[in-house]
């Protein structure tokens, strides 16, 4: 918890894409949420104005740039641009922007020629707006943080997933297994299957030649036959992926498949997908708005509270203490 001469200093403010986490994070950190003025004109623009001063305070900015009931991703990320550029024309001492989920983030890469790379992109239009630092939980690459010049700090969920599932475990570590379900996850999968102390498998995968939304894993997986099986990834998208894994999981004689991820990006049809009963369970952090997940998959999804990290991250920030020692290293693994 702050102290009272801290809080005097922090003007804690939020855009529409996800209030509702906003408000959680305030309460966490004893920080009155302003009630800022956000509008849409007849035109799609979008119009922001602090309602009190920010001038000489630390301004704390939150908004996951994801699509939901107040309009879409470049809607969430035009907002956190005018809230950005109107702290700094307020004559706010600091500025740090707090994305739970940051859009664009996979594009980190040019893949083919006359490409952008929109992760970057992103970043230097939130640096040259006027932010001084940037925050965000389990980025695609955690080496886009190199893109902005300063203090971008990069968070990991991998900490309450794990707890959370460590409860399912208990002490039936032989009854449970970590799959990987694709390459790019199998360093991740590992980590969870050793602080587990259960077994991990690795399934590879291949996309189509004649349609590259269409994924390929193998028909069989060994030594997962009686076992919960849990698939570790950092989002779910169309959730192709990781539903395929899961069938060929129950194909192969597993007992059930829990899935767990940060963060339930949900699109097209990730939900109709996720219904399938090959996933018994889905577990997901709340870093963006999951209203329509809950009413699709009911009981079958669990959601595990993310504003207790970041605010004991803002908290750091605002003490100048470390967020190494509170992630234990693990947010630069």
């Amino acid at each position: 918890m702050l102290t009272e001469s801290l809080t005097r200093k922090v003007y804690l403010a939020t855009g529409s894409a996800h209030k509702d986490l906003a408000v959680e994070i305030a309460q966490h950190m004893g920080l009155p949420l302003q009630e800022d003025e956000i509008k849409v004109f007849p035109s799609d623009e979008r119009y922001f104005r602090f309602n009190e001063s920010v001038r000489g305070k630390h301004a704390i900015l939150i908004q996951s740039l994801a699509s939901g009931k107040n309009g879409s991703v470049n809607d969430a990320l035009m907002e956190l641009v005018l809230m950005i550029d109107a702290a700094r024309r307020a004559s706010a001492h600091e500025i740090t922007v707090v994305m739970p989920y940051m859009a664009y983030m996979r594009q980190d890469r040019k893949a083919k020629g006359r490409e952008p790379i929109s992760a970057a992109a992103v970043i230097n239009l939130l640096q040259q707006t006027g932010a001084d630092r940037l925050v965000s939980i389990d980025m695609h690459s955690a080496q886009t943080q190199a893109v902005f010049d300063g203090p971008f700090d990069h968070l990991t969920a991998e900490g309450i997933i794990r707890d959370a599932l460590a409860e399912k475990v208990g002490t039936h570590h032989d009854e449970f297994i970590v799959v990987s379900p694709d390459g790019g996850r199998a360093k991740t999968s590992e980590i969870y299957a050793e602080e587990l102390t259960i077994d991990v498998a690795h399934m590879p995968k291949r996309r189509s030649k004649d349609d590259p939304s269409v994924i390929k894993h193998p028909d069989f997986i060994e030594d997962v036959k009686g076992k919960t099986c849990i698939l570790i990834d950092d989002l779910i998208d169309t959730a192709g992926t990781i539903v395929s894994a899961a069938e060929v999981l129950q194909k192969s004689g597993a007992k059930e498949v829990i899935v767990a991820a940060t963060h339930g990006v949900l699109s097209g049809p990730a939900l109709e997908r996720l219904s399938n009963p090959a996933i018994s369970e889905l577990i997901l952090t709340d870093t963006i708005p999951l209203d329509n997940a809950k009413e699709a998959l009911g009981s079958k999804l669990t959601i595990i509270p993310s504003a207790p990290i970041i605010a004991s991250s803002l908290e750091a920030i605002v003490t100048r203490d470390s967020l190494l020692q509170l992630f234990g290293g693990k947010n630069y693994s």
